[in-house]
C-alpha cells in the first residue's frame, strides 16, 4: 500500500502494550520520559503522512497504567487526530494525513467504540490452489536458497505440494506450509553432506518418507450415509471444514442427550430444530408422538474439538428427521443454515470457506439459504466448478432436497405452525 501511494512505511506492533503511554508519551517530569510511540514512529518515518501500520490491535492488554485502546480512539478518529496532544511534546501534532492500517485475527477482543472508527475489511484465507501456486513461486526457492540446496537438486511436483497442504497442514495462511517444505529442504540437504548425488523429485509417495506420517486426515463421503447421518459445513480459523451430525433414538421418554463438545448456540439450534419437528411430526411422516416414549441423542464427531454456531440448524434438523424416518440422506451432500422456530432458513457466515471444504471433501451438492446467493456468487468461478448449489428458505425446502426421495412421498411445502 505505502509504495503504491508512494509514501513511506512505519510498522508498530501493539501485541502486549499495556501502557497508555506508549500511546500518548510519557510526561517530562518523569526520569526516563520519552514520547509516545506513534509520535516516535512519525520522526522514524521522516514524513508526516506515512502509512502507519498497528500491528495485532486485538491482542492489546489493559492493567492499572491505563489503557491504550482507550487512548488510540483519539489516535485513528479522523475528526479529532488533527490535535493529538502528546504528554511528551505537549503541544498539537496534526495526525489528519496519516495512513492508518491494523491488522487483527479476531474482531472480538477489539473495543467497540474503536471498531466503530475503523472499516472492517475481512480477509479470506487460502485456497489450495492459491497456496500451491504462491509455494511454488515463492516458498520453495526460498527454502532452496535457505538451505544451500545447489540449483535442481529437488524439484517439487504440484501433487507433492497438494498432499503436504492437505496432509500436513491446517491453516488459513501459509506458515505451517512453509514449515513443512523447510523440513524436507533440510532433510535432502543432509543427505547430499552425506553423499547423495541423485536429485530428488518430490512427489506424494516421497512426501511421508520425508514428513512422517500424515497429521490431518480429512473427512471424504466416500460412503452412503445411514439414516440419522447428515453432513454440515463449518467455519474455523483454519479455513471451512465439513461436520458430520449423528441422531440416534432409544427407549425413553423426552430425553435430549447433545454431546461432542457443544457451545450454547449450537445446543440452542438442536432444541430448536427438536421443537419444530415436533410441531410438525405429521407435515414429515414422523410419529406425532415420537418424543413421548423416545430419548434422542445426537453427537457431533469429533467430541474433542469445541465447536459453537447458529449454522448447523439444518444439519441437526436433518439427521434427526432421517433418524425418525428411516430415510438415508444423499450421498456427497453437504449443508448450511441457520433454522427458527417457525422453520425459516436464515442466513450464515464463512461461505466461501465452508464451499471450498465442500469441495475439497469430494461434495457434489450444496444447500445453502437463499440469502447467502450473493456470497457464493462472488466465489471464483474455477472455485465452484462442478458444484450444484440449491438455496433455500423453507426447513421443509431442505428435507425435500437432502432425504432419499425414492423412499417415500416428498414433504408438503406449506408454512410451519
Amino acid at each position: 500500500v505505502a509504495r503504491a501511494m508512494n509514501r513511506r512505511f512505519y510498522r508498530l506492533s501493539l501485541g502486549g502494550v499495556r501502557d497508555e503511554a506508549e500511546i500518548r508519551g510519557h510526561r517530562r517530569t518523569y526520569v526516563g520520559s520519552m514520547p509516545g510511540r506513534i509520535i516516535q514512529g512519525i520522526k522514524m518515518a521522516a514524513s508526516n503522512n506515512p502509512v502507519f501500520m498497528l500491528d495485532e490491535v486485538d491482542k492489546l492488554g489493559s492493567d492499572v497504567r491505563g489503557d491504550p485502546s482507550s487512548a488510540l480512539l483519539e489516535v485513528l478518529d479522523p475528526e479529532q487526530n488533527n490535535s493529538f496532544r502528546d504528554h511528551y511534546l505537549d503541544v498539537p501534532f496534526d495526525l489528519s494525513q496519516v495512513l492508518f492500517l491494523t491488522t487483527a485475527n479476531y474482531l472480538d477482543p477489539i473495543p467497540p467504540a474503536l471498531k466503530d472508527r475503523m472499516e472492517v475489511l475481512e480477509l479470506h484465507g487460502y485456497s489450495e490452489e492459491e497456496k500451491v501456486e504462491i509455494a511454488k513461486r515463492h516458498l520453495i526457492p526460498k527454502q532452496i536458497e535457505e538451505n544451500g540446496l545447489p540449483a535442481g537438486q529437488l524439484k517439487f511436483s504440484d501433487s507433492s505440494i497438494t498432499t503436504i497442504i492437505a496432509d500436513y497442514t491446517r491453516e488459513a495462511g501459509l506458515r505451517n506450509l512453509e514449515r513443512e517444505i523447510g523440513s524436507i529442504c533440510r532433510k535432502v540437504a543432509r543427505a547430499i553432506t552425506e553423499g547423495q548425488k541423485e536429485p530428488v523429485g518430490m512427489n506424494p509417495e516421497l512426501v511421508g518418507s520425508y514428513l512422517g506420517a500424515p497429521k490431518f486426515l480429512a473427512e471424504l463421503l466416500e460412503r452412503r450415509l445411514r439414516p440419522g447421518i447428515a453432513v454440515g459445513l463449518a467455519w474455523t480459523p483454519h479455513g471451512g471444514d465439513i461436520l458430520f451430525v449423528e441422531a440416534s433414538l432409544m427407549s425413553g421418554k423426552k430425553g435430549l442427550l447433545l454431546t461432542g463438545q457443544l457451545g450454547d448456540v449450537m445446543k440452542e439450534s438442536a432444541q430448536a430444530a427438536l421443537t419444530y419437528l415436533r410441531s410438525n411430526a405429521e407435515t414429515f411422516g414422523v410419529e406425532a408422538d415420537f418424543y413421548e416414549k423416545s430419548d434422542i441423542h445426537i453427537h457431533v464427531p469429533a467430541g474433542a474439538i469445541p465447536k459453537d454456531g447458529p449454522s448447523a440448524g439444518v444439519t441437526i434438523l436433518s439427521a434427526l428427521t432421517s433418524a425418525l424416518t428411516g430415510r438415508a440422506l444423499r450421498s456427497k451432500l453437504a449443508m448450511t443454515g441457520e433454522i427458527t422456530l417457525r422453520g425459516a432458513v436464515l442466513p450464515v457466515g464463512g461461505i466461501k470457506e465452508k464451499v471450498l471444504a465442500a469441495r475439497r471433501a469430494g461434495v457434489n451438492e450444496i444447500f445453502l439459504p437463499e440469502r447467502n446467493r450473493k456470497d457464493v456468487e462472488e466465489i471464483e468461478a474455477e472455485l465452484v466448478a462442478g458444484l450444484t448449489f440449491s438455496y433455500v428458505e423453507q426447513a421443509s425446502d431442505v428435507l425435500n432436497g437432502v432425504l432419499d426421495s425414492a423412499q417415500d412421498e416428498p414433504i408438503p411445502s406449506k408454512p410451519a405452525r
